[in-house]
């Protein structure tokens, strides 16, 4: 592999600046002192008369990579400060020797920042062992292909090419780039397999960044990693040779390039040279990712079209293998970025959603709440409209072991008896008119969760009965469907209605009752813990400020003393939009009693009737005569509007229509 001459904890390199970007990468070695200087017998060599012979060395101490000054004439500057003792090297740091600039790095996927008063075209800082020229000589290409002849369907052209080894060794190479996790680990089995497959002495991937719009021009690019089979400095293909390849989307063969300025003579000692050199893009659809590169330096065994084709393979493998990878790192960027946001709305619906309060009522509720949660019980919660159940509802869930489950609410009064069949149960495509798609029901959708079920008492008999099913752990089909369906559901029923009332009647079967009646809460109605008024104000009067971003910092003494007074028939819930119309007209800094508009709901009484007698007089009535009088008192009050009428008995629309059914009070013919 491309980096496994050393720890990957303890490898790094130094990058050097061209005048237009950072160009040559020399490793650097655990175990070995990297020493800079302009005389010929250092591993870098620096042609800048501000540079000592023996400038400055690099070297792994302690854990850490170190840079040390050999006393230079000069001295040597890291991050824009003198270097003095054993300084250590941070990935990123600049180092500056003169005019020339070299850039500390641990990893080639990081691209170092530009050096200090340095931008891409400046002709300061060159690369040590090169000076810019004006017209670089241009590489002698002798062959070029934009597809390997092996993989081309049908080719006739006669070749010694073994077709069937070449396409058995793209196959070993497409199983081993499978199993990498990262783009480093992608690029080093890419590089090992070149380094085993071709005849190159360097080789080197050069990639442009992901977030680059357009094609890449080759300052774009950058060295994500090279292989060495000398362990020795990689230096960067010619400029001209890559906008070549950039531009047709070929592969080129180039030789005879020890004159070209950029490949010629890599160090002091003349240890390397270019006699050949393959360059080939990476691609994938309509995109160039970047650059393979190539060279040799045996002239008895130079890189010839069979390593041009196979390199030219993998290239083409290798960009797709890097798009497979973006969009992987893309869906899982974007994964972690919605399951924080999630988290983040979940802490808010969490805090909105706390119950609030210190009464003694409240206390007990809290602590019953807690020892319920704990349990797999269904729980009925009992209390009139508005007064928090839902909360209630959401509170055992998130206290219970299935809080990281969905919690899915149904109304069972808003619906009719077909509608909420299909909500709760879910129905096939075709299974009745307008089912033109299947449809999830809430049972399955709250799998392993908690399904609250608002207004139980008002679901129709034929529900009840397959619900109660349910409840007794069988599985259920959907509407028109013929597969069981077996869920794991806590269910938590909440109503207003007097579900014993409705079990002697026979509108509520029993044995529902009973499967529902296991833990039992009671929501006190707000006018009963008016201690909790105060705070509760308090909560809703910060929560529509953040909202609206009025300033209003508190409620006067008169103003929370006419909210402790007010009965709320409506509940917190008429509280709470109480104080959103207050924040909305307030001009003022503090509420004032006369910011605050009250229904005034609590203050209005049926006017009774001519012939109903005295109200001193005792009369022997049953509750359900009671019942029967006090709603027609108050339809009579109102109209007969139905709405009005209910939101002053307290109760929800659809219980006062089953109610007049039960009594057989219709509406009297206007004269």
């Amino acid at each position: 592999m491309a980096e496994s001459v050393q720890n990957a904890d303890e490898s790094a390199f130094l990058l050097t600046w061209d005048g237009t970007a950072w160009r040559d990468v020399v490793r650097l070695k655990n175990g070995h002192v990297t020493t800079i200087g302009r005389s010929s017998n250092n591993r870098i060599v620096l042609q800048d008369d501000a540079c000592s012979r023996n400038h400055c060395e690099v070297f792994f101490s302690e854990g850490e990579w170190k840079l040390r000054d050999l006393g230079s004439r000069n001295g040597t500057t890291v991050r824009g400060k003198q270097a003095s003792g054993d300084l250590p090297l941070h990935s990123g740091d600049v180092i500056g020797i003169g005019e020339c600039r070299l850039a500390f790095t641990r990893s080639l996927e990081s691209t170092p920042a530009l050096p200090p008063g340095l931008s891409p075209g400046t002709e300061r800082g060159t690369s040590p062992t090169q000076t810019v020229v004006s017209s670089p000589r241009e590489p002698s290409i002798l062959h070029s292909t934009s597809a390997p002849e092996f993989l081309s369907a049908g080719s006739t052209s006669p070749s010694d090419v073994n077709y069937e080894a070449e396409l058995a060794k793209l196959y070993r190479l497409g199983l081993e780039m499978g199993s990498a996790k990262t783009r480093q680990q992608l690029t080093d089995v890419v590089l090992a397999s070149l380094a085993r497959e071709t005849v190159a002495s360097i080789s080197a991937i050069l990639l442009a960044s992901p977030d680059l719009s357009g094609p890449p021009a080759p300052i774009d690019l950058q060295v994500v990693a090279y292989h060495s089979r000398k362990d020795l400095p990689y230096r960067r293909v010619s400029d001209n040779l890559s906008r070549i390849v950039l531009s047709k989307r070929e592969a080129i063969l180039a030789r005879d390039v020890t004159d070209d300025s950029q490949l010629s003579v890599f160090d002091s000692l003349g240890e390397m040279k270019a006699i050949s050199v393959i360059c080939a893009p990476i691609s994938s659809a309509e995109r160039v990712l970047g650059l393979i590169h190539l060279y040799s330096t045996n002239p008895d065994n130079p890189l010839d079209k069979h390593d041009l084709e196979f390199t030219l393979a993998v290239a083409n493998q290798l960009g797709v293998a890097l798009m497979h990878l973006h969009e992987r790192d893309s869906l899982q960027t974007g994964l972690t970025l919605a399951r924080s946001a999630n988290e983040s709305l979940r802490s808010q619906l969490l805090q909105e959603q706390t119950l609030i309060g210190e009464s003694h009522s409240m206390q007990e509720l809290k602590e019953r709440i807690q020892l319920i949660a704990e349990t797999d019980a269904n729980v009925l919660i009992r209390g009139e409209s508005g007064c928090g159940k839902e909360l209630i509802a959401r509170s055992i869930h998130q206290l219970s072991p299935r809080r990281e489950a969905p919690f899915v609410c149904v109304n069972c009064a808003a619906l009719n008896e077909s509608l909420l069949e299909s909500e709760l149960f879910g129905h096939e495509k075709g299974a009745f008119t307008g089912a033109v798609d299947r449809k999830i029901g809430r049972f399955e959708q709250a799998d392993g969760g908690t399904l609250f079920l608002d207004e139980v008492g008002e679901m129709s008999p034929s529900i009840q009965a397959k619900f109660l099913r349910v409840l007794e752990g069988y599985p259920f089909e959907r509407i028109g469907g013929r597969k069981p369906i077996q869920v794991n559901v806590r269910i938590v029923a909440a109503t207003n209605r007097d579900l014993e009332e409705a079990v002697e009647d026979g509108d509520f079967r029993k044995d529902l009752y009973f499967r529902l009646q296991v833990a039992e809460i009671t929501a006190s109605p707000l006018r009963e813990r008016r201690d909790d008024i105060e705070l509760m104000a308090t909560a809703f009067l910060q929560k529509f400020v953040l909202k609206t971003g009025r300033v209003i910092t508190g409620f006067t003494d008169e103003a929370l003393q006419l909210l402790r007074d007010y009965d709320w028939p409506g509940n917190v819930r008429e509280l709470q939009n109480t104080i959103e119309r207050t924040v909305i007209l307030c001009r003022n800094e503090m509420v004032r009693a006369s910011d605050i508009q009250l229904s005034g709901l609590a203050n209005r009484t049926p006017a009774p009737s001519q012939d109903r007698g005295p109200s001193n007089e005792y009369r022997e009535l049953s509750m359900a005569d009671v019942e029967q009088e006090h709603i027609l008192r108050t339809l009579e009050f109102t109209g007969w509007n139905k709405s009005r009428s209910a939101q002053i008995l307290g109760i929800e629309r659809s219980t006062l229509d089953r109610k007049l059914k039960r009594y057989h009070l219709p509406r009297p013919l206007t004269e």
